[in-house]
């Protein structure tokens, strides 16, 4: 019997590892759909890892003057290629819900049907990426109308380390999010090791001040092979220090380069982070369908999922 993801992420020397991905666009056909689930399967056979993320990629052009690098196209259905990936890999999947473009009716029957019709147990909500009149429902309006329909559904939340560094409020961000029903939280990719340690460490605090225990926090990463992708990294809102920009874009191998980045930013929060005490996980991901930077990220995740495994390991012997 499949373990649940609620099972899976108990023990904060246990570090969780997921997949992260995107739904085929809307034009493939059904037959296809299903076909890349096994392609992607195929690649990730050689790896250990504890299941995926299914994104719910929306416009967001109108949170950002810039022209988006790569063309938005629709994709389908976030559930059904969660469910594609759950019974093919035998994993649980969470997958992710923009709730702006339903109100609330809408958005039950879509809760609904994702329980019932999908089996969808494991969900992400997220909000409107910038404020406007096309909102039809707000993300604690959201998580308020969660509270009124009756299936258990393990809900988490993002967070972001960017937002921490601007606005210095994100620990009171998770904290609330906790009191709305989120249970654990995954980051944007990190590009900027010391906002996330700066963000993890404050919400620490926070969590001790209140009497509470930290929600484990997935941290993303992705590589960068690319003037292109770290283009569309920047649109996405990711920070990445200009430091770093200028190691990816003139090294002789860009995504040989973005992978000790991110080794090296990883190891830098683990070793900030871990003796807290705040459950952590890893969510690595492809931000395009690049053959190199798909087979780039499998290596990413490798590196990763070891480096993490024996960071949690002494730091359990530490704690003994």
């Amino acid at each position: 019997m499949r373990k649940t993801l609620k099972e899976i992420s108990s023990g904060a020397y246990h570090g969780v590892y997921f997949i992260g991905t995107t739904p085929p666009k809307q034009k493939t056909d059904i037959d296809e759909v299903s076909n890349i689930a096994d392609k992607l399967l195929a690649r990730l056979d050689e790896i250990d890892y504890d299941g995926f993320i299914v994104y719910d990629i929306q416009d967001e052009s109108s949170r950002i003057d810039k022209p988006r690098p790569f063309p938005y196209m629709r994709t389908h259905d976030p559930r059904l290629y969660a469910k594609l990936l759950m019974d093919k890999s035998d994993r649980p999947v969470i997958t992710y819900k923009s709730v702006a473009q339903r109100d609330e009716s809408d958005f039950l029957i879509w809760i609904k049907e994702a329980w019932h019709q999908f089996a969808i147990r494991d969900l992400v909500l997220v909000g409107s990426p910038a404020i406007t009149q096309d909102i039809q429902l707000s993300l604690a309006d959201a998580y308020s109308a969660m509270k009124k329909q009756t299936h258990p559904f393990y809900l988490g939340g993002v967070t972001i380390a960017e937002r921490h560094a601007k606005k210095g409020d994100e620990h009171a961000r998770l904290l609330k999010k906790t009191d709305q029903g989120c249970e654990y939280f995954i980051t944007q990719a990190v590009y900027n090791a010391q906002a996330t340690i700066d963000m993890l460490t404050r919400y620490y605090h926070a969590c001790m001040e209140h009497g509470r225990k930290p929600q484990r926090i997935i941290l993303t990463f992705s590589p960068c092979g690319s003037a292109k992708t770290l283009e569309f990294i920047d649109w996405l809102g990711v920070s990445v220090p200009e430091a770093t920009s200028l190691r990816i874009l003139n090294a002789e191998k860009p995504l040989k380069e973005s992978i000790k980045i991110c080794y090296n930013n990883l190891i830098q929060i683990l070793e900030a982070c871990l003796p807290l005490g705040i459950p952590l996980g890893l969510n690595i991901e492809s931000l395009t369908n690049r053959k190199e930077e798909i087979d780039a990220s499998i290596l990413l995740y490798k590196l990763l999922k070891a480096t993490m495994d024996k960071k949690l390991a002494e730091q359990m012997l530490k704690d003994l």
